[in-house]
């Protein structure tokens, strides 16, 4: 690992264990840099804000983890690991979700979901004949229908069981993807 690498995981550690505590709008970059040890200029030559620092960590820390479930066989495990990524990651979550910094989760979760959806639909579609625009309107819808249950599952405290909502949300999406993309086929 390089020790750029090492040095924006530090500073990645350190802002995640002030948001234990703090909200992200209250730390700042010397809260940051005085919890792990590095100067401001090291924290500048890395990340432009603690903003950008917030989205760094939802792409690298999350996005890689999910990108083998891109089947229609294991999108629900996809999904299943960004649910156990946000309870592994509490703190850190609830506390973007609360702050201006929320459209970094906001980003996280549709990247994440959409590659995801879109892996699914590429795959159910591949021998039909579906333009690429109207298999992207279904994966955008799909993923703004699954990131907002994300969203409210975290803001009524993240109570139900992730293994509940993945049932239910497979009960519910079984064989929509393949008609949805029906639909669509031949629309040229």
């Amino acid at each position: 690992m390089s020790s750029s690498l090492i040095t924006k995981k530090a500073i990645a550690n350190s802002l995640k264990e002030l948001m234990k505590r703090t909200p992200l709008n209250k730390i700042s970059v010397k809260d940051v840099v005085d919890n792990c040890g590095v100067n401001r200029q090291t924290f500048y030559y890395h990340f432009q804000d603690i903003f950008e620092l917030v989205g760094w960590i939802y792409k690298t820390e999350a996005v890689e983890s999910i990108a083998q479930y891109r089947s229609y066989d294991t999108w629900t495990e996809g999904f299943y690991k960004i649910f156990l990524y946000i309870e592994d990651n509490k703190d850190l979550c609830i506390n973007t979700l609360n702050s201006l910094g929320r459209e970094h989760l906001d980003n996280y979760l549709y990247s994440v979901t959409n590659d995801l959806i879109m892996g699914v639909v590429n795959e159910v579609s591949s021998n039909m004949n579906v333009k690429e625009e109207d298999k992207k309107f279904i994966a955008n819808f799909y993923t703004l229908a699954f990131t907002g249950l994300v969203i409210q599952w975290m803001k009524n405290g993240m109570k139900e069981k992730p293994e509940f909502i993945i049932k239910e949300l497979n009960e519910l999406v079984e064989g929509n993807f393949i008609k949805a993309l029906q639909r669509y086929e031949n629309k040229l």
